[in-house]
């Protein structure tokens, strides 16, 4: 039914305006009865429902309701599938039209900066491409179903330490490019119903109280047209976060800053249109859901079997000489070590942790599927000391197997919300147990269980590694199909694993001094500073195998140059060289080759994956716009794209590119010039507009340094010195 939301704010009093902009507890709005607008809820996700049905609170004291905990952000963003994500959203909208769940929180899209970010485990990636799609998809599944969304955390919250005072200092250029780039395609394509605003500062300004954040860049420049609501105890100030574009703030405030709006209108403060407009943009959305309500599907069987579907295809497969797949024939030849094979870790603690029905480990997984796999415990998993008699009890286990796999991993107390790691390491008795049984048995495979990157000093020794990231409830049944060779890894990594923490970009900087966080690398986040600095890494952005082989060939543009107005279309031949059926992920970087500005090497900029039996070839297809091949200029306040030769490539990773093809970019937009007495003549020369009104001086110039001088003249002043010096010289000289 259609509604006159202007006719029903004209019919609230100023007091039940202001009472519709906070929660009335933790999890609900406000009601106005007499006007008929019901009170509704928003929970806890985005990788499950986390609904409190009593007491309620915001990090997971008390108990939710039993649900399916599906795989977090770390995972599902290795899938590099948006019809994956598209789904898994679809049921979620389904299971929160079941709870009469209005709008859920979620999903998190803050750039992974740091890897010692305690909340990584909920981020999507290190690259604001990925995340963005990944997101857009998950936000367009939800809410096909009615059901809202509130991507988070908005913006530039990167970290847990003093996460609701620090302030992150970073320059325009990086905050567009890297942290606001991670949710404008989501917003624009997925059109999410709320954006969540982060607690911290941005160069100086809480974001719930950021006005040029929430309403010239999210409303006016990006068309967002739903509600924007605090973090949990955000708001600083009320007044002038409403001014701002802040409308809901949540949790309830018990009636204070429902009175300070009240005042501020009253004492001519605050413009009632501002209340008018956060209200409108409230009930709006309240209404969406009130008047489309649908029975739901709260299938926790069905959506436990998509739990283990996404866990499967979210797995990477870091390294493999061989050993994987395993033979389910062999299975009593085996030997499972570690606590995390019969009780994995599969989530992370705080906000978003799901009250599982049920939770599936490899080990009972593997005795359904290949019967005789035998189990040692190894070491604690809630302690770093080493335990003796379990180290042992491995190793001689470790002797008589003739395969082993030891499931390793980061503790609950490792990472979680409202902490940052103190380092990258796994607990040492874990390095410890795994070096020693590496010397006694190589044929070992190593599963991870974590969500964010960890180093590894023994992976050199290792036979195979299965990064499982927290891959919810059913990531054990999943771990054990790829195992056993049922189910064909096809994840690919969504962010760099260095090799160690002080190869990070953030490395100095992280997580600050408390009071700033000084983003000083800029725009290169992750795979763009180690390939910018050619550094080596554990396993680079994009990687992911395989149990099968993958040949690309035939990749072509539809022109070899464009304008800005134009789209280029790329496509490239992909084909199963292998005996297995498997899926492959397509991943397409341009590379700026104009020296326009400092830029990474290379940039993610479009991926496909796609499912091909043995021998099968598809074609993959590619739309390039202007925005894949510009960077933000500060000058021009808007994208630039310069003109000259770009790379085109297709790649398995940022760092194994398979074929590459130029195009020419022609645009009739420069970046403005100032000139002064400072520019140098090297400056003028470069741009073209400048260049032929110096060339006289600079004709009189060489005449100048021409020599006259004798052998000792000519050799203290050679031409290229001459050369350097006059272009080094200011229009002053």
């Amino acid at each position: 039914m259609a509604r006159d939301i202007s006719e029903l704010v004209s019919k609230l009093t100023l007091e039940e305006k202001a009472s519709l902009c906070s929660g009335l507890d933790f999890w609900h709005t406000k009601a106005v009865d007499r006007l008929g607008i019901p009170s509704v809820m928003v929970s806890d996700g985005p990788h499950g429902l986390r609904k409190q049905d009593m007491k309620a609170d915001h990090l997971g004291f008390n108990e939710s309701i039993k649900a399916v905990c599906f795989p977090a952000g770390c995972a599902l963003a290795c899938s590099f599938d948006r019809d994956l994500a598209r789904e898994l959203g679809e049921t979620l909208g389904d299971e929160c039209q079941a709870q009469d769940v209005a709008v859920l929180l979620g999903p998190a899209v803050n750039i992974k900066r740091s890897p010692l970010c305690g909340r990584n485990f909920e981020y999507l990636s290190e690259d604001p491409f990925l995340a963005s799609r990944i997101a857009g998809s998950h936000i367009a599944g939800v809410q096909s179903k009615n059901v809202g969304t509130s991507i988070k955390h908005f913006a530039a919250n990167n970290q847990e330490y003093r996460r609701m005072t620090s302030s992150s200092e970073l320059d325009e250029r990086t905050l567009r490019e890297i942290y606001l780039a991670a949710f404008e395609e989501a917003i624009k394509e997925g059109r999410p119903d709320t954006v969540m605003c982060s607690y911290n500062r941005i160069n100086g300004v809480f974001a719930a109280e950021n006005e040029r954040l929430l309403t010239k860049i999210l409303r006016d420049e990006w068309g967002f047209s739903g509600y924007v609501m605090s973090d949990w105890g955000a708001v600083n100030n009320r007044v002038e976060g409403l001014k701002a574009g802040l409308d809901l703030e949540m949790p309830s405030s018990n009636g204070v800053t429902d009175r300070e709006i009240v005042e501020a209108v009253r004492s001519g403060k605050l413009a009632e249109r501002v209340l008018d407009a956060s209200v409108a943009r409230i009930l709006e959305k309240v209404f969406k859901f009130a008047d489309n309500r649908k029975e739901g599907n709260f299938d926790l069987e069905k959506h436990d079997a998509l739990a283990g579907r996404i866990a499967e295809e979210s797995a990477v497969l870091l390294k493999n000489n061989g050993l994987l797949p395993l033979d389910p024939a062999k299975a009593g030849e085996v030997l499972y070590v570690g606590q995390f094979a019969k009780k994995p870790r599969y989530q992370g603690g705080g906000s978003s942790h799901i009250n599982s029905f049920r939770v599936t480990g490899a080990l009972k997984a593997s005795a359904e599927i290949a019967p005789g796999v035998r189990w040692v415990e190894g070491f604690k998993t809630d302690s770093d000391a080493e335990d003796p008699a379990l180290a042992a009890e491995a190793l001689a286990a470790a002797k008589q197997a003739k395969t082993v796999v030891i499931f390793a991993g980061l503790p609950d107390s490792y990472e979680s919300e409202g902490y940052d790691r103190a380092h990258m390491r796994l607990p040492e008795n874990q390095n410890r147990l795994i070096a020693e049984i590496l010397k006694v048995r190589p044929e070992t495979a190593v599963v991870l269980h974590n969500g964010s990157p960890v180093e590894m000093p023994w992976a050199s020794g290792a036979a195979a590694i299965l990064e499982a990231y927290l891959g919810g409830q059913a990531v054990g049944r999943a771990t054990s199909r790829i195992l056993f060779g049922l189910a064909n890894p096809s994840g690919k990594l969504a962010e760099s694993f260095p090799l160690k923490l002080e190869d990070t970009p953030c490395f100095i900087d992280f997580p600050g001094d408390g009071k700033t966080a000084q983003y000083k690398e800029g725009v290169f986040v992750g795979y763009r500073w180690y390939d910018k600095r050619k550094m080596d890494v554990l396993f680079p952005f994009g990687h992911g195998l395989s149990y099968t082989s993958f040949a690309y060939s035939g990749l072509k543009t539809d022109k070899t140059s464009i304008t800005d107005g134009e789209t280029l279309f790329v496509s490239v031949d992909v084909e199963n060289t292998g005996k297995r059926e498997g899926k492959e992920t397509v991943q397409l970087y341009v590379r700026d080759t104009t020296g326009s500005a400092v830029r990474p090497v290379r940039e993610l900029k479009g991926f496909a994956k796609v499912h091909l039996k043995p021998g099968e070839k598809k074609t993959v297809s590619f739309a390039l716009d202007k925005r894949a091949f510009a960077w933000y200029s500060q000058e021009l306040g808007d994208w630039y794209a310069a003109p000259g030769e770009y790379a085109v490539e297709i790649g398995r990773s940022s760092r194994d590119i398979e074929a590459s093809v130029s195009v020419m970019r022609n645009t009739s937009q420069r970046l403005p010039f100032h000139v002064d007495l400072n520019t140098t003549i090297e400056e003028i020369l470069a741009d073209e507009r400048t260049a032929a009104v110096l060339k006289p001086m600079l004709d009189k110039m060489e005449e100048m340094f021409k020599g006259g001088g004798g052998e000792a003249a000519n050799e203290a002043i050679t031409p290229a010195m001459i050369n350097a010096m006059i272009a080094n010289f200011p229009l002053r000289a």
